[in-house]
């Protein structure tokens, strides 16, 4: 059985009646993903942080759950359009693929954001969304969407701002890779991931990086040298405290106003400096040499 099994008429919405009718689906490749959790209206509307509509008999709709592993794909490249899925929990990494089967990352969903919308314009997925973790899914049948927007205009709306929310996301990245060097990149990338971590109310400063460093690279447009060695550099100066995937941001601020590396030279004197502190619980002074590099 197929997501699109999911899908319901206009007349026929999902209701706590129907529950046990789809215990169950299963993607092309052949796994089978269990659900057996259900989120009404208005529990997705607060994950997507948008108005619930004050009409709404929310106890009447519900959405399926569905459970991922790590390495799953929850959509392939063509499979046919006929669900947009809400990410519960977990972490996930959206790619196209080339004629050879080489990746190139597009975006790191997580919590709250709203995975499918490529499929919409022809009716097949263009992209394919891969668990980098085990994730909750919901499923949000598109024939469902367009039945409670003709109901609740707002409620459409407000999903159209989701979409163009991922959309202006999309566009500000497009504008960083174009304007910045790699290690800026690379910094950027760390801050604006700490931020969306403090967003869902989780420590902004440590954190596990789910995915690899050939992703980070992939979805940065550098090597994964590029960016192993940067990490290290951030490292060496005390910007960042890397522990295998636990990434601690110790300087947000020189972070987010980095423009490239200091000369290797005037990162060994901040590196020295560092250890003198190790402690103390004190972040380095930068001097003169270190300050115009970062500035």
């Amino acid at each position: 059985m197929t997501t699109a099994a999911f899908n319901t008429s206009a007349n026929s919405l999902p209701s706590a009646a129907s529950k046990t009718a789809f215990p169950a689906i299963a993607n092309e490749a052949g796994w089978r993903c269990h659900g057996n959790l259900w989120s009404n209206l208005r529990e997705v509307c607060e994950l997507l942080r948008i108005p619930t509509p004050a009409a709404s008999a929310d106890e009447e709709v519900l959405f399926q759950h569905v459970r991922f592993k790590a390495g799953q794909r929850i959509h392939t490249i063509g499979q046919d359009f006929d669900t947009l899925y809400i990410v519960n929990s977990g972490f996930l990494k959206t790619v196209l693929l080339d004629e050879y089967g080489n990746e190139q990352v597009l975006s790191f969903p997580m919590k709250g954001d709203l995975l499918g919308i490529d499929g919409i314009h022809n009716q097949h997925h263009a992209s394919e969304a891969v668990a980098l973790s085990d994730c909750d899914i919901i499923l949000l049948p598109y024939k469902t969407f367009s039945a409670l927007g003709r109901i609740y205009a707002e409620l459409e709306q407000a999903m159209f701002s989701v979409m163009s929310r991922e959309l202006v996301r999309e566009q500000i990245m497009i504008g960083m890779l174009s304007a910045l060097s790699a290690e800026a990149k690379v910094a950027r990338f760390l801050t604006t991931l700490g931020e969306r971590f403090s967003q869902l109310g989780y420590s902004g400063k440590t954190f596990n990086l789910r995915m690899t460093r050939h992703e980070i690279g992939s979805y940065l447009g550098l090597t994964l040298e590029t960016v192993s060695r940067t990490l290290s550099a951030f490292n060496e100066m005390g910007l960042i405290s890397v522990d295998q995937r636990q990434i601690a941001l110790n300087d947000v601020t020189a972070l987010k106003t980095l423009r490239r590396l200091p000369p290797a030279k005037a990162r060994i004197k901040v590196s020295e400096k560092v250890s003198a502190l190790v402690g103390k619980n004190l972040l380095p002074q930068w001097g003169k040499e270190v300050a115009v590099a970062l500035n």
